[in-house]
């Protein structure tokens, strides 16, 4: 049986050839003038109109006097239609039927032909001239060849969009997705400014930091666990409005819903309170999945869910307090141990009130389709959060669609005394061991003693994607990590490269 260093080194031979007929296999020039989506798309017009089409071969066939080349670009794929006698095959090109076994699939080439149909009624490109653009030295596999292993998937994504075109969409979808976040917020009079991934002191959110070090200055750096604290800056400093998109890093495990790395979106508005964020998000959320999916009715995870259909809102005290028995206000720790326990969840040593509550809330929203917001989260679980009336709770408001927490917003907390308390409060708790409590940036505070008006912000990840989309969060970005591995074959075809595992 023929394996992958075979079929490679036949490629090779072929390559030589090729370049033994004076003809470039790897030109820089194209002369591709059609789309072969707009020949396949409107026969009528395009019929009898000569035109020069580019892409990858996905299949070759010949019989006798006549050859069938089937060519795929983004935009669709063509049947290429080749009869001895009416090729060119000039100088420079090089190719007729006699030499078309130099060609093998996943080649790029360029054909230049008539638009017609063959006598089975096929739209083809009827070719006179054919140019090779890349020789592809090793096979793309098929469907067909069962390239459906997950791990070999992930580490070779540009083998798996090529051979699941479905997977090559989602991305497209991602970028809608992304894109009407943006043409959202701009609309409504946001600035998108772009704030620094690496800092000094990171913030905004429950989340163990990656670490870095900077030769320029000889300090250590952290990967920006959110945008938060850098967008309020801003809004001190005078814009009022702003957001930025862009990757945040949390140095945690994966799992389906999380990725270390992942791209995220923060908006923040001066002299507005959760209430008017919360209606705002309303309409982004209905305008995002519009643009990306095409559709407001989802089924999700089990959960079938319109999200055009009014919101309900729940307050978060209430949910555990009906579920547990529990008021977050006045329990022990003892008491939400035994809770945790109780019902199955993780009980860990350093366990604390904010992180058990927080389990209790989690395995609740697991059950919820929504779409609901979530209001009055205690205030000892938001700790850049403004209070509510009652002194206890948050202005906070988050949504639970399909069983998770797809967002968070607040009226932003702009009492400096009062933050500084809950960042010393939180960096008791990372002193205590808790990595993932939030660290005093007492740059922050010094911020907003010089004053910053009353503001709502608001988080979301790509997660909001992922769950619409129906796929974990590795299968929902182009090139998750993994694991540097290097497979005996591309060991062995490169004896003289030193691996780096």
């Amino acid at each position: 049986m023929a394996t992958l260093q075979d079929f490679r080194n036949e490629r090779l031979r072929k390559l030589n050839e090729i370049r033994e007929m004076g003809v470039d296999p790897y030109p820089a020039e194209t002369t591709r003038d059609t789309e072969i989506g707009a020949v396949t798309a409107d026969f009528a017009a395009m019929d009898g109109k000569t035109v020069t089409v580019a892409g990858r071969i996905t299949s070759i066939r010949k019989f006798g006097k006549i050859a069938f080349i089937v060519v795929r670009d983004y935009s669709g794929e063509v049947q290429l239609f080749l009869k001895d006698g009416e090729i060119e095959g000039s100088a420079g090109d090089g190719f007729n039927l006699k030499n078309l076994n130099l060609l093998d699939s996943g080649d790029f080439i360029e054909a230049t032909g008539e638009v017609g149909k063959t006598k089975t009624g096929e739209i083809s490109v009827m070719t006179k001239r054919l140019k090779i653009l890349t020789k592809a030295l090793r096979p793309m596999p098929t469907k067909q060849d069962g390239f459906t292993n997950k791990e070999e998937r992930m580490r070779r994504r540009y083998i798996d969009m090529n051979v699941n075109l479905d997977v090559r969409e989602r991305f497209v979808r991602r970028a809608k997705f992304w894109q009407a976040n943006r043409d959202f917020l701009n609309r409504n009079g946001f600035i998108d400014i772009n704030t620094p991934v690496l800092e000094h002191t990171t913030g905004g959110a429950d989340a163990n930091p990656f670490v870095t070090h900077m030769d320029a200055l000889d300090q250590n750096f952290y990967l920006r666990i959110s945008h938060e604290l850098p967008l309020k800056r801003l809004i001190g400093a005078g814009y009022e409005k702003v957001y930025d998109i862009g990757p945040r890093f949390r140095n945690e495990n994966y799992c389906d819903e999380h990725l270390p790395e992942h791209v995220a979106m923060e908006w923040y508005a001066a002299y507005w309170d959760w209430r008017d964020g919360m209606k705002f998000m309303e309409e982004l959320y209905r305008y995002m999945l519009g643009e990306a999916f095409g559709t407001l009715k989802f089924k999700v995870r089990g959960f079938e869910i319109d999200m055009g259909a009014k919101w309900q809102v729940k307050d978060y005290a209430e949910l555990v307090r009906e579920r547990f028995g529990i008021d977050v206000y006045n329990t022990t720790l003892d008491e939400v141990k035994k809770a945790l326990k109780d019902n199955g969840l993780e009980v860990e040593a350093t366990e604390n009130m904010a992180r058990g509550i927080d389990k209790l809330w989690k395995s609740i929203r697991a059950t919820i389709g929504g779409p609901i917001w979530v209001t009055g989260e205690p205030k000892f679980l938001s700790p850049l959060a403004k209070t509510a009336a009652d002194g206890r709770s948050a202005q906070r408001f988050h949504p639970i669609i399909a069983g998770t927490e797809l967002g968070n917003g607040f009226s932003e907390l702009n009492d400096p005394q009062d933050q500084l308390a809950r960042f010393t409060e939180q960096q008791q708790m990372r002193d205590a061991g808790d990595d993932e409590a939030m660290m005093l940036d007492i740059d922050f505070v010094e911020m907003l003693e010089y004053g910053m008006p009353p503001a709502c912000g608001w988080g979301h990840s790509e997660r909001v994607f992922w769950i619409f989309e129906g796929v974990t969060a590795r299968e929902g970005v182009p090139f998750p990590q993994l694991r540097r591995e290097t497979d005996s074959t591309t060991r062995a075809i490169y004896p003289d490269v030193k691996f780096g595992e």
